[in-house]
């Protein structure tokens, strides 16, 4: 796939960013990098313990305790289908309180072969991840057997070329966490196991992962929460609805009943 083929959906390339400085006055603040537990071997420390995912859709959430909690937001999502690319950025607002460690989550995509350029694609997530406030960027993509070693390469361009001081993670299948060895040797801080919306095949109620790098964070839902979790994750949250106070604080809840 050629870089030339990458169509955009926005009008400009820092709509994201536009949202953040325009529509949400209480995100224009330095972010301390003391927010984070004091957690062994942590590869986020600049994160709580718990960071609630924001998806596409306006997430007003002023009244969250960024010592508490830290935000995954969705910033855009690259798909790609048959020789074309599309790129639709994060129009919705989002507001957190001064003092939020945010991470900008990139969804990928694909509706099948060919692959895009992988240089074309870790170019539009670098422009995200390299924003200002930005610390760690989440990409989140279900890859395909067929599609792993792309994927391996485009996360090594990324681990190449992302300033220091950015982390790169990504989603994983739970599957991918227990023996699978193609995840040992991608370059990236941490893998999230998803334990929510799985598929045929996919293991549950697992104690432990096998994968070294899966052992430091855990994804579950509010719709659909485990019983048990391995022990001592940071644990990433979903909640399939507009984030509230109410909803917010039964997250809390559930992240101190699952440790």
């Amino acid at each position: 796939m050629r870089a030339g083929n990458v169509t955009a959906v926005a009008t400009a390339t820092n709509i994201v960013y536009q949202l953040l400085k325009i529509g949400i006055g209480c995100f224009l603040v330095l972010l301390p990098a003391s927010c984070g537990g004091s957690r062994g071997h942590d590869p986020l420390p600049e994160f709580p313990s718990v960071v609630l995912w924001a998806w596409d859709r306006p997430e007003h959430m002023a009244y969250i305790d960024p010592h508490e909690v830290g935000v995954a937001f969705l910033a855009e999502t690259i798909s790609w289908r048959e020789d074309k690319v599309a790129w639709k950025p994060r129009y919705q607002p989002l507001e957190v309180p001064p003092g939020t460690e945010v991470m900008a989550v990139v969804r990928l995509e694909s509706f099948g072969l060919p692959l895009p350029d992988a240089e074309a694609i870790a170019g539009r997530i670098i422009e995200t991840a390299t924003q200002p406030r930005i610390h760690a960027v989440q990409v989140d993509f279900d890859a395909r057997q067929s599609e792993r070693e792309w994927y391996a390469s485009l996360l090594g361009i990324l681990h190449r070329r992302l300033p220091k001081g950015v982390s790169l993670n990504i989603t994983a299948l739970a599957s991918w966490c227990l023996g699978d060895a193609w995840i040992k040797g991608l370059p990236i801080n941490d893998a999230v196991p998803m334990l929510f919306r799985m598929g045929e095949g996919e293991p549950h109620g697992v104690t432990e992962f096998s994968t070294p790098i899966c052992r430091s964070s855990v994804g579950i839902s509010t719709d659909e929460a485990p019983l048990s979790i391995p022990h001592d994750r940071r644990i990433f949250i979903f909640h399939p609805h507009p984030w509230t106070p109410d909803s917010y604080h039964a997250a809390i809840e559930l992240a101190r009943r699952l440790r």
